[in-house]
């Protein structure tokens, strides 16, 4: 009977262990969010908002870019003058596009077939 309470109590425990460790782990990763953009639709020195297809292009240099402005304090991966959630669409493919995103550039031909796709046998 005794061993039964302990038993039930450490179950307790751990559960409330494992609650406390998921809500820190949650509250670290919200902490950790970006927070808003106050330069969007304010043009950049040039005058220019960056939109869809500045950050599609963007998206799709970003690796060189990334290696460049390591060295460089000139060089930033992300253009904050903005034009908000397009340009943002077109960061986010083009960084798809380069990186092959999805099944094609992820993975060998075969594992992207259907079944019974080009199978001779049967």
């Amino acid at each position: 009977m005794k061993t039964n309470y302990v038993r039930g109590r450490f179950i307790r425990v751990k559960k409330v262990a494992m609650l406390a460790a998921a809500a820190l782990t949650l509250v670290m990763m919200i902490g950790c969010t970006a927070g808003p953009n106050q330069l969007v639709d304010s043009p950049n020195d040039a005058g220019r908002v960056a939109g869809f297809w500045h950050g599609l292009w963007h998206g799709f240099i970003v690796l060189f870019t990334f290696v460049i402005s390591l060295f460089s304090d000139n060089v930033r991966i992300y253009e904050v003058h903005n034009s908000g959630n397009w340009y943002n669409l077109g960061f986010l493919l083009g960084v798809m596009i380069f990186f092959g995103g999805g099944c094609g550039g992820a993975s060998k031909k075969t594992r992207c077939r259907r079944p019974n796709e080009g199978d001779s046998k049967k």
